[in-house]
Parts: structure tokens; C-alpha cells; sequence
């Protein structure tokens, strides 16, 4: 693929980069819960390439993939501690647990299509809820990046409609949002951190989980699982964070600098989604996993009372109302 390729060059980039110049004065280190074939590492690595080089190797930055460091919540603590510098939040299991607000971008259908998602987060409210992120875990958000067009996906049977979906324990994100979108659909919501599903599903702690087909893919989930619903319930958000505390470590000069590196890393972790989302589809069509189109309608329906029960909490009507207007 085109994009392993380009992966593979950001390291020999990033490898020259550092090697050429004296050794790095500071360290930084980023976290995301990826194994190395998603997007958020091609993004880590842009991002790891462009402040090497523009730093002349005075920050070596190291990047933490596949939840190393721990579980998004886990990272999101770490961050606000000052204890990691940077890491990659998703909307739904690292943010939500501390920024009740985050949840507005976790609500079930609430972005039309891809081009809605980012007038939405790259816009002001994106803005406002970045702020709120900034001040609940005392970090910069320095990016919004795109995790993928969530779908709901088991092994025991097809789900064509919310019925479909009663009695079945499928894992969600710690989203308070997201539990209560998957009760309501009649299954039985079960938050468990990205790192335990593969081994829950072979063991049926759970049988299914709702995830991009990248994930379904990098993942291996295809080896446990086998029915793919295209509810495309969600596109979820992550934000790229950096500590405030680890942050101030640095002179202002290589500050302004680690935030350009984040615009570049931003750029490529969306790039790489968009190229790597259609051939994940077409691979896991070819290792025997079936779709199921839905019509999405009933399943809209069912979760209206979603909206009605959690509108306070994410900053009211009034800002659900802002964000579908975008």
C-alpha cells in the first residue's frame, strides 16, 4: 500500500534527521492506542520527522503505539499529570471520562458526512470544545484528528435492525454517550479498554464491538469476528493533546515549533485514514467478513431519547443545534 510506504519513509526520514545532528537536548514522548499500521502512527510519525528536522535533532521525539503506555483514559491522566508530553485522544474513551462536553461529538448520527465532521470540529465549535479539553486536563489540543466512520460489527449473528441487536454484549469506548446509545438500541453495552477486545471476543466476554474498518483490519478483529453492520453511527473525533506541564520544559521557541509539527502530523494522520479506509474494505471483504446495508433510519429512531437524556450534559440543545447547522 501506498500509505505503508509512506510510513516506512517518514522512519528513514526521521532516522537521517536525527542521526545528522548532535545529540537531541530534549525529549518527547507521544502515546496513541494504534498498533503501528494505523493512521494515528503515520500521523505520529509526520509529526515526529517535522519537529526533528525543524529542531535540527534538538528534540528526539519517541512515539508509544498499541496503548504501551496504557489505555486512553490512562494516557489522558498521564497527560494532565505532565507525565507524557503528547498523546492521541479519541473523543469517546480518552476525552469523555474527563470533558463531559466531548460527548456532543459521541452522539449517535449526529455528523451527516465526512466534509460535516470537519467543518464541525476544524470550526468554532471544534474551538469551544477544544478549549474545554485544554482546561480539564490542563494540556494544548493541537489538532483534531479523524479515527474513522464507526459501524457495528459480531460473530453470532446478521443485524439488519435494532432488534437485531437485543441480548448482544458489544464493547463500546468509556463514552457515557456511547453506552447509553447502545443500551437504548437493546444491547447489552459492555466499556472495556481497545487492548482487551481481540482477547475478549475469542474468550465471549463480548460478541461484537462497534469500530472503522481500519481498525476491524490493523486490529485483526476479522480473525474473531464475522457480520458488519454499515450503521455508520459515528465519526469519531481524537484529539492530539500536549501537557502543559511537559510543555513548559521546553524554551518558547521549540514550543512554537512542536505546534507546527502537530499541524503536519494532523495533515498526514487525516490523509492516511482517507487512503487507507477503502482498502481496509476491500481486504476484509476478501478474508470472508460480510456487510450488511441497513436502513440507518431505524436505527436513528431508536436512539431520538439519546439526545433528549444527555443534551445538558454536552452543553445543551443549543449547542447540538450549533453543530448540525455546520
Amino acid at each position: 500500500m501506498k500509505t505503508l510506504a509512506k510510513m516506512f519513509t517518514l522512519v528513514a526520514l526521521a532516522g537521517v534527521a536525527f542521526s545528522s545532528a548532535q545529540a537531541a537536548e530534549y525529549t518527547l514522548k507521544i502515546a496513541h492506542n494504534g498498533p503501528e499500521q494505523h493512521p494515528y502512527q503515520n500521523g505520529a510519525l509526520m509529526f515526529k520527522t517535522t519537529l526533528e528536522k525543524i529542531t535540527s535533532g534538538a528534540v528526539e521525539v519517541q512515539i508509544f503505539p498499541g496503548e504501551q503506555l496504557g489505555s486512553e483514559e490512562e494516557t489522558s491522566q498521564m497527560i494532565k499529570q505532565g507525565t507524557i508530553a503528547c498523546a492521541v485522544e479519541s473523543a469517546g474513551g480518552g476525552l469523555a471520562p474527563f470533558v463531559p462536553e466531548a460527548d456532543l461529538f459521541n452522539l449517535p448520527f449526529v455528523f451527516n458526512d465526512l466534509q460535516h465532521f470537519y467543518r464541525v470540529v476544524d470550526g468554532p465549535v471544534g474551538a469551544k470544545l477544544a478549549s474545554k479539553v485544554e482546561k480539564n486536563l490542563d494540556a494544548q489540543l493541537l489538532g483534531w484528528w479523524f479515527s474513522g466512520i464507526r459501524n457495528v460489527w459480531n460473530g453470532k449473528r446478521v443485524v439488519n435492525t435494532p432488534d437485531d441487536l437485543k441480548g448482544l454484549k458489544i464493547r463500546v469506548m468509556g463514552s457515557p454517550v456511547l453506552i447509553d446509545t447502545f443500551n437504548t438500541l437493546g444491547a447489552q453495552a459492555t466499556p472495556m479498554s481497545f487492548g482487551e477486545v481481540y482477547t475478549s471476543l475469542q474468550q465471549g466476554v463480548i460478541d461484537g464491538a462497534e469500530s472503522d474498518h481500519v481498525d476491524l483490519l490493523v486490529e485483526n478483529f476479522y480473525e474473531v469476528t464475522k457480520h458488519v453492520s454499515l450503521t455508520g453511527h459515528m465519526y469519531l473525533a481524537a484529539g492530539l493533546i500536549c501537557s502543559n506541564k511537559a510543555l513548559a520544559k521546553f524554551p518558547q521557541d521549540i514550543q512554537a515549533k512542536i505546534r507546527e509539527a502537530a499541524e503536519a502530523g494532523t495533515a498526514e494522520e487525516r490523509s492516511a485514514m482517507a487512503e487507507m479506509t477503502g482498502d481496509a474494505l476491500a481486504q476484509l471483504k476478501a478474508k470472508g467478513l460480510t456487510f450488511q446495508e441497513v436502513d440507518v433510519s431505524l436505527f436513528r429512531d431508536k436512539v431520538k431519547s439519546v439526545y433528549q437524556r444527555n443534551a445538558a450534559k454536552v452543553g445543551g440543545m443549543e449547542a447540538i443545534e450549533e453543530l448540525t447547522r455546520q
